[in-house]
């Protein structure tokens, strides 16, 4: 039986929260012990991927640990979220993430919350924010189908990866976007580019979906 909904929201919070955290604080960390930006880059690069593995492993048994409106609308597209569970996925994950971003600037002495200052527009990394959310959802749906106990692991390594091979290292995700909308740190966005952001993730991931089924379905065949 699936865990009741009030404990599934509050997974899907505190897995968004502490990925949040991960994110903004290790990106706090990175500038202040070098200034250089490949190494910043790196040092906030590990811990992302590294708290990913441990978050789905031991919360996904409770709300399938997506922490990301995209995978969840992905989930429900594919019934496998109920349609009226969406929304309210939706929220813990966005609410969750911002409180990530009070709880890494409280633990670095900075205010909970700043508007994000941090310049991120053009098709460029319009396009590979499509790009990184449609590598993350043919990740998870491949692994779904092929080894499912290893999705832990190769979402951490996806988001590894795609920090490095996408133009805008790779938000992939509408609640995390969010909330580094909040922050003026390593790890921010400017909060009138996050829009355009978020539809190019929910746009990456229906074409995720679109070629895992096609793909997938055809090896099945």
């Amino acid at each position: 039986m699936p865990a009741p909904l009030a404990r599934r929201l509050a997974a899907e919070a505190l897995g968004t929260g502490l990925l949040v955290a991960t994110v903004v604080g290790s990106g706090i960390m990175a500038t202040q012990l070098t200034r250089d930006v490949a190494l910043q880059l790196l040092g906030n690069t590990v811990p992302t991927g590294a708290i990913l593995v441990v978050l789905i492993t031991i919360l996904g048994p409770v709300s399938g640990a997506h922490f990301n409106p995209a995978v969840s609308l992905i989930f429900a597209l594919r019934r496998e979220l109920a349609a009226a569970d969406l929304l309210p996925y939706i929220v813990a994950q966005c609410l969750g993430g911002i409180a990530g971003t009070a709880v890494a600037h409280l633990m670095f002495g900075l205010a909970p919350l700043e508007i994000g200052t941090t310049a991120r527009a053009g098709a460029g990394l319009w396009f590979a924010e499509g790009v990184a959310t449609f590598t993350l959802v043919l990740a998870i749906l491949g692994t779904l189908r092929a080894r499912p106990e290893a999705v832990p692991m190769v979402v951490g390594l996806t988001i590894t990866a795609a920090y490095w091979f996408t133009a805008s290292t790779s938000f992939a995700n509408p609640a995390v976007t969010l909330a580094r909308g909040f922050t003026t740190s390593f790890a921010g966005i400017a909060l009138h580019h996050v829009p355009l952001f978020v539809l190019m993730q929910g746009l990456g991931a229906l074409a995720g979906l679109a070629v895992a089924g096609y793909v997938f379905r055809a090896r099945a065949d």
